[in-house]
């Protein structure tokens, strides 16, 4: 166990990660304001993309272009671009899903009256 506390503890980006993904799914779960859930979400979501790009850090790597054949060198000099495609596809989601989002919620406001989940409940029944 003191291993495993150790090895967190030299990672601290990781430990940033969790604490950001579970403060979001708290917000999420625990207010009942539709705009606090969203800010819910957005922390989750970023918290991935922050796992994204903290575990494509390579130090003293190149970007995956050969300029020689003869020479390519091994595989550990180069960075994987997966991750970080994953990245740029995940913010354009996430700018894409906060803006329907806030749409939905704006529309939600209008009819309602409110943003409050349990009064918009109320007045659906």
């Amino acid at each position: 166990m003191v291993e495993l506390i150790e090895a967190w503890l030299y990672r601290p980006n990781f430990i940033a990660f969790v604490i950001l993904f579970l403060w979001g799914l708290y917000i999420t779960v625990v207010h009942h304001n539709l705009v606090k859930k969203l800010i819910g979400l957005y922390l989750v979501q970023t918290s991935v993309i922050f796992f994204l790009v903290t575990t494509s850090a390579k130090s003293g790597a190149t970007v995956p272009v050969l300029t020689s054949v003869t020479n390519p060198g091994g595989a550990e000099m180069y960075v994987n671009p997966l991750p970080h495609v994953l990245t740029l596809t995940a913010i354009v989601v996430q700018v894409a899903t906060l803006g329907v989002s806030l749409a939905l919620v704006s529309a939600i406001y209008r009819k309602f009256g409110s943003l409050h989940e349990a009064e918009i409940l109320n007045r659906l029944e």
